[in-house]
């Protein structure tokens, strides 16, 4: 059985990720998204939450061979214990490449485990979870752009207040 990580700190998960996700879950018997704990990264959204959000935008889409799960330290450490031989990473642009390019280098020469790279949907391009954050504190809707209960909580938690 092959099995995949696509990992990051989807806070919050957007379509972009879900598109990844789900081609990758064509390729792959089975797909880990793995949501990094960093407690020195300021989040929005629980570990906790992130879970949920991930695992219910996984079941709408109907992802049966998607599970969700969170780590800490190492990628590759993970990827072990899950025995997963291949890291899945979604780009956005060129720039995206030059960084997940040494990622993908060092994380093969640490462990052996390699990394895909899928090339984001046009659609999605542009997307990232920061810019998603800002659109929200600035009052702007991107209930297109996420699953339904991440609209929402974003909404709840960051809407006009830019002055923060």
């Amino acid at each position: 059985m092959s099995t995949a990580v696509c990992p990051g700190s989807f806070d919050p998960v957007t379509n972009g990720h879900l598109d990844i996700v789900s081609r990758a879950a064509t390729v792959y018997d089975q797909v880990i998204v793995a949501i990094l704990v960093n407690p020195a990264k300021s989040v929005v959204f629980s570990v906790d939450e992130r879970i949920a959000m991930l695992e219910a935008a996984a079941a709408r889409l109907q992802l049966g061979n998607v599970a969700v799960l969170s780590f800490e330290g190492l990628l590759v450490d993970f990827c072990r214990e899950q025995d997963a031989r291949v890291i899945v990473k979604g780009l956005r642009a060129a720039t995206d490449f030059d960084y997940e390019l040494a990622m993908a280098q060092m994380n093969s020469t640490l462990s052996g485990v390699e990394t895909a790279f899928l090339a984001t949907s046009p659609q999605w391009s542009f997307l990232s979870s920061s810019l998603i954050k800002e659109v929200v504190r600035f009052g702007g809707d991107v209930s297109s752009l996420v699953p339904p209960e991440v609209a929402d909580g974003l909404q709840q938690r960051l809407a006009h207040r830019a002055d923060h």
